[in-house]
């Protein structure tokens, strides 16, 4: 079924990002989604629920497909009371997403494999994203709580199997989660993964506060590179009050983008090389780190939970030492790239621990709905970036490096190569980095400046009107999305017409790359798991939310 037919059939919605919207009835779900992976839409990029809490259907669970292809992307949307059909047999990638919906709305997914809570837990009472749910609420977990599996003996074998966690307070975790992991041996026989442990329902918290209040919330999604989240959600509330930023207000923002990116890699391969044994290369990797958090600590007064983007551009001008702080990262970092590259890359040890091993092929990370470095090690060029031009990126000349085999090796030295792209990236910004504004000039969405709210009425009646009730936004649904540094950043923003969102839902690049971890594993040895962990960089925060 293409989108001629969708048509035809279905009753189009019509939404400010423009993503062609069809109403379906469920019984005719498991069909059209074939229909659609039949006819190019391969990749399940998000599901969601709503709660239209007092109308006759209560529930809306949305499905956003994309084709790797053509990037194309269609949505469809379903009214229940009670649940849907689950498309897992036909995307595995909705797995967990399905699970989130069920854990937060309710709503149960008919023939789901495994229909369980994934970010609370059994103790949890209620569904918190519900509207009728008081955002207050809280439900104590004791040790009885926590999740204990029950192990089944295979059939016609006695093995010395045992069960160990990995996590959630684990060293090579980099983050709080938790693998229950059943060995024989040294090799994998069984694992599941739990989450939630970082759980702060980031969406339910941002629909109690006004738009300009959720900006410090997405800091704490992926905290590695919290610049690139306020980016993400501030281009997406821009764009549905249809204004443009100042081109200072873009520059610096890709310039300081590009820059947490390169932190973001430096960290994820720092603390991956460190899990297989290498420390020196620990020690080169993150002092171009420590002087880019420097350069955001003097824009913005913070380091890690930056909160510098504003809706209309950046909350102030850069310092004048800018662009010299900038050049000397820009000095010093490829040397260091090239001083790991030495110790790392042909290294004997380094290539047995991380060359074919936790291989992914392209058609099982699109299955997964994989974005980013981790996409992008299997062969796939998809980067938003390139495939939805923003900020310029479609003026600078820059390449997308891609792997062949998949692998933890390709993994690293995608993300390698992605550091050096970015160079270049901020190399060609900071030459077009021009004196002007870094915020617009309009009334209705940001404060006035000082010297006005002290002097004229105006100003202090504007002041006023956004400190306390915020700006609104029109009525209607948009998908924004930038690449951060894991993929694909989605916040699906409902309006409406209010100062707070109805619903904000961030698509996390990390939960999509997560949940193909467990079954990678099985037949695998133990400490492979540790390396292949680390090489996919989920961040517990994005992860979490």
């Amino acid at each position: 079924m293409d989108l001629m037919q969708l048509k035809e059939k279905y009753k189009e919605i019509q939404t400010l990002d423009k993503i062609p919207t069809f109403l379906i009835p469920k019984k005719d779900l498991l069909e059209v989604s074939k229909n659609l992976k039949e006819n190019g839409f391969d990749f399940l990029m998000d599901l969601c629920g709503l709660d239209y809490f007092g109308e006759s259907e209560r529930f809306e669970v949305v499905y956003l497909f994309f084709s790797s292809k053509n990037y194309e992307r269609v949505r469809l949307k379903v009214r229940t009371n009670d649940g849907v059909p689950s498309i897992v047999s036909i995307y595995k990638g909705a797995d967990w997403f399905e699970r989130e919906v069920y854990d937060m709305f309710g709503v149960k997914f008919e023939g789901h494999p495994d229909l369980r809570r994934i970010l609370t837990g059994d103790y949890f009472k209620g569904h918190p994203l519900r509207k009728d749910y008081p955002a207050g609420k809280r439900w104590r977990c004791t040790e009885e709580d926590v999740y204990k599996p029950t192990l089944k003996e295979e059939e016609g074998k006695e093995l010395e199997e045992i069960l160990i966690n990995i996590g959630p307070s684990h060293p090579s975790t980099h983050g709080t989660f938790r693998l229950l992991t059943k060995l024989d041996g040294e090799v994998i026989k069984w694992m599941d993964a739990e989450i939630g442990y970082l759980h702060r329902c980031f969406e339910k918290m941002s629909e109690t506060h006004i738009y300009q209040q959720v900006i410090p919330y997405t800091d704490r999604l992926n905290y590695c590179s919290s610049f690139l989240n306020n980016v993400g959600y501030c281009k997406a509330v821009e764009e549905m009050l249809g204004i443009e930023i100042p081109e200072r207000a873009k520059i610096i923002r890709v310039i300081l983008g590009e820059l947490s990116r390169i932190m973001d890699h430096l960290v994820c391969l720092a603390a991956n090389i460190v899990d297989i044994g290498a420390l020196t290369n620990y020690w080169y990797l993150f002092q171009p780190r420590e002087e880019i958090y420097t350069i955001l600590e003097k824009c913005c007064g913070a380091r890690l939970t930056v909160s510098y983007c504003r809706i209309g551009g950046l909350s102030k001008d850069v310092p004048e030492d800018f662009k010299e702080m900038v050049e000397y990262v820009l000095k010093i970092t490829p040397p260091l790239l090239n001083d790991v590259d030495k110790l790392i890359s042909k290294n004997p040890i380094f290539l047995k621990r991380t060359q074919n091993v936790g291989k992914i092929s392209q058609e099982e990370a699109i299955a997964y709905g994989w974005t980013g470095p981790c996409l992008r090690a299997s062969g796939i060029p998809y980067d938003v970036r390139k495939a939805y031009p923003y900020y310029f990126y479609d003026e600078f000349d820059w390449d997308i490096p891609v792997g062949t085999k998949g692998d933890t090796y390709d993994r690293y030295q995608v993300r390698m190569e992605e550091m050096r792209q970015s160079l270049k990236i901020v190399e060609q910004a900071l030459k077009r980095l021009k004196p002007g504004p870094v915020l617009i000039d309009d009334p209705r969405i940001v404060l006035p400046p000082r010297e006005e709210v002290y002097n004229t009425m105006e100003g202090l009646i504007y002041n006023f009107e956004k400190v306390m009730f915020g700006l609104k936004v029109p009525k209607g649904e948009y998908y924004g999305f930038t690449e951060g540094a894991n993929g694909e950043l989605g916040f699906y923003i409902v309006s409406d017409g209010s100062t707070k969102p109805y619903r904000v839902r961030v698509r996390p690049p990390c939960f999509a790359i997560y949940q193909a971890f467990p079954k990678m594993m099985v037949g695998q040895m133990v400490a492979d798991a540790v390396a292949v962990l680390g090489s996919l960089n989920i961040i517990a925060g994005e992860l979490d939310r």
